[in-house]
């Protein structure tokens, strides 16, 4: 499907609605990577039309969001919260402010430091971090970091100095934005170069390039939880855990709102699935919307299954 048929359809889809009392206003966060931005057009597409709620997009990342929801009590909906790295989160659970509605990711997603597989081949033991300590040189001298404002941001800081990459030669890059990071590893593998590096998953650039985990070494919830604090005073050598990829919304609002609660409690994506999309959206050089648009015609038994009866029978009218 070219690009502009798929920015006519999403015209065609977006029609026109009247916001209902029963519905009323609803604040939803937009985080600032793809799978985010994709998830929650899906969502508000399904919340305008279906629900004839008044949706605002409220731009945001893993910590804005957490800090958001602890000092405002706002946006009522944060879908792709990586909650390992807002521990926040569990304090707010705990307090009864937030609720979880959903894991989005149904199989949780990955966060993991990654070296391309033909390093691997050509030196297996580039495969572990102490392999790559030992051999700065073979991975470039480099660490490609997260971006500023997210998450793991703060772990990788603590975990740099925790593993000294300094003593051992390796320079941390830190990336500006969300997109600088996936097309330095996109470069470096199109040209056979050295690259090492955070990243998650699903995402497309995974499914496109075939990258080996670093084994880290064992997971210590203990040294991770403070290694995920600006102010670790003892930052420690820990991998990543499996990361829950939650669907959180404040309490006040799934007690006002609870037919919207039960519909975010429905969305939830397989790992190939969400990762097809995210290829789909890269290759097609496609922006939220359209991945948007494009999962919703392709995928209708799916999303009809989130819906209600009210809603399915509204959104079944538009997208054929």
């Amino acid at each position: 499907m070219k690009r502009t048929l798929i920015a006519t359809a999403f015209a065609g889809l977006a029609l026109p609605t009247v916001a209902l009392a029963d519905c009323g206003r609803v604040s939803v966060a937009e985080m600032n990577w793809a799978s985010g931005q994709i998830i929650t057009r899906i969502t508000e597409f399904l919340m305008t039309q279906g629900y004839d709620c008044d949706v605002t997009v409220v731009p945001s990342a893993t910590t804005t969001a957490i800090t958001s929801l602890a000092e405002n009590n706002e946006p009522d909906i944060v879908p792709e919260l990586w909650v390992n790295s807002a521990p926040a989160y569990f304090r707010l659970n705990e307090e009864g402010k937030v609720l979880k509605a959903a894991d989005v990711f149904a199989e949780g997603g990955s966060e993991n430091w990654w070296v391309p597989d033909y390093l691997v081949e050509e030196h297996p033991e580039l495969a572990t971090i102490e392999g790559v300590l030992e051999n700065p040189e073979l991975v470039g001298g480099r660490f490609h970091n997260c971006p500023d404002g997210w998450g793991c941001r703060i772990a990788n800081d603590n975990l740099v100095e925790a593993f000294d990459f300094e003593g051992h030669g390796i320079e941390v890059f830190n990336h500006g934005s969300g997109d600088t990071l996936p097309a330095s590893m996109a470069s470096a593998y199109e040209n056979k170069e050295p690259w090492f590096g955070y990243y998650w998953g699903p995402t497309a650039i995974l499914g496109r390039y075939d990258m080996v985990a670093v084994d880290m070494g064992p997971h210590d919830p203990e040294i991770h939880e403070c290694n995920q604090t600006q102010d670790c005073e003892t930052p420690g050598k820990s991998a990543y855990p499996a990361a829950p990829v939650l669907t959180v919304v404040t309490a006040d609002f799934a007690e006002r709102n609870p037919d919207i609660f039960e519909l975010v409690s429905n969305i939830s994506f397989g790992t190939q699935e969400l990762s097809n999309l995210l290829a789909w959206q890269a290759d097609n050089s496609a922006s939220a919307e359209e991945a948007a648009v494009y999962f919703l015609t392709q995928n209708k038994d799916t999303w009809m299954d989130w819906v209600n009866d009210e809603a399915g029978e509204k959104l079944g009218a538009i997208i054929q």
